[in-house]
């Protein structure tokens, strides 16, 4: 799972793009990238294994010129992408997992389609990604061919002249927030990119839903569904603690955790560790990591067994309630904000 930010602002967008992009290094450890659109595009992408993104991109985020940009802190590929498309130049970061990524190439490559970009020896993703919705009569129809031919999940920022296109993935598991403030708009995977940003938190993307943010604001391009199997494993282990989704923080759920384990400390498997007994105390006990390589289907079963309350928790020995985003707005949006 990689984190996603991107942005459009009355000046010049690129340090705001690196501190947003920068919030979410909890959710990648292999690849850094940043692409800011003014006259023409500009992209860098660095391998930050070994080191921190602000320390790779403080140097060329003074560069960048542009009053739009995208981010991304990546947990396998090479972003963003750049594409001259049928549809103009674009630049696309994605966060997901395509589980027929091999399929759909080989496929598309038997047609004629081309790939230039690898990752680890694979095609890359995220240039799959684009090349399917590249597919599409406009972007919209291609995204939404995109969501049509993928085994998985994927959401993702397009960045191109008209703005910049927010697309959640069809069945929530990685969300996306809409925040603005007075002269700037951004898109997020973590709203704990906001608070020190000065943006507010306008709107959570429905599953499958489309929203173009452009410098007048954010229209909605395609509705989202009701179908909702957002990854439980953000708040549980891979989300950063000042994070909420769905309207729920992710430290908030962590305490909870840690009652559902004192409550389970005599099930076998579960050692008792104090973190019920720290959580009832009050004591903030859970941060949050990022293990990649982590198979995402383990994470619904892992949830179930081990903690079957937790994020409906409201009961007696709650000590705390569920922290909410001011102006959280989740559903469908048909107007321009």
């Amino acid at each position: 799972m990689s984190g996603i930010f991107g942005t459009i602002s009355k000046g010049d967008c690129a340090d705001i793009l690196m501190y947003g992009t920068d919030y979410h290094s909890h959710m990648g450890t292999e690849f850094g990238g940043m692409a800011v659109l003014g006259e023409d595009f500009q992209r860098q992408i660095h391998n930050i294994t070994n080191s921190q993104f602000k320390s790779k991109f403080y140097e060329d985020s003074k560069r960048m010129s542009g009053n739009k940009g995208i981010g991304v802190i990546s947990d396998s590929n090479e972003q963003p992408i750049y594409l001259n498309s049928k549809f103009g130049p674009f630049c696309i970061v994605t966060s997901g997992l395509i589980e027929n990524s091999d399929a759909l190439a080989r496929e598309m490559l038997e047609r004629g389609v081309s790939f230039s970009e690898m990752s680890n020896g694979s095609i890359n993703v995220t240039e799959l990604i684009a090349k399917l919705i590249n597919q599409g009569k406009d972007i919209v129809d291609g995204i939404e061919k995109m969501f049509d031919a993928i085994e998985g999940s994927c959401s993702l920022l397009l960045l191109n002249n008209e703005g910049i296109y927010a697309a959640r993935d069809r069945f929530g598991y990685t969300p996306l927030v809409v925040g603005k403030r007075d002269d700037a708009w951004a898109v997020t995977s973590e709203t704990s990119a906001f608070p020190n940003n000065s943006f507010d938190t306008v709107k959570e993307l429905a599953p499958g839903e489309v929203v173009l943010v452009d410098d007048k604001g954010m229209v909605s391009r395609r509705p989202g569904g009701d179908t909702n199997q957002i990854c439980s494993f953000l708040w549980i282990y891979t989300g950063f603690p000042a994070s909420s989704y769905e309207g729920v923080n992710t430290e908030t759920v962590r305490e909870r955790c840690g009652r559902e384990r004192q409550r389970y400390r005599g099930r076998p498997g579960l050692g008792h560790t104090g973190l019920g007994a720290r959580a009832r105390a009050g004591i903030r006990h859970g941060v949050g990591q990022a293990f990649p390589a982590a198979p995402r289907e383990i994470y619904p079963r892992l949830r179930q067994e081990l903690y079957p309350s937790v994020a409906g928790d409201q009961g007696p020995d709650s000590d705390h309630e569920a922290h909410t985003d001011q102006g959280y707005n989740r559903g469908q949006q048909d107007s321009r904000v």
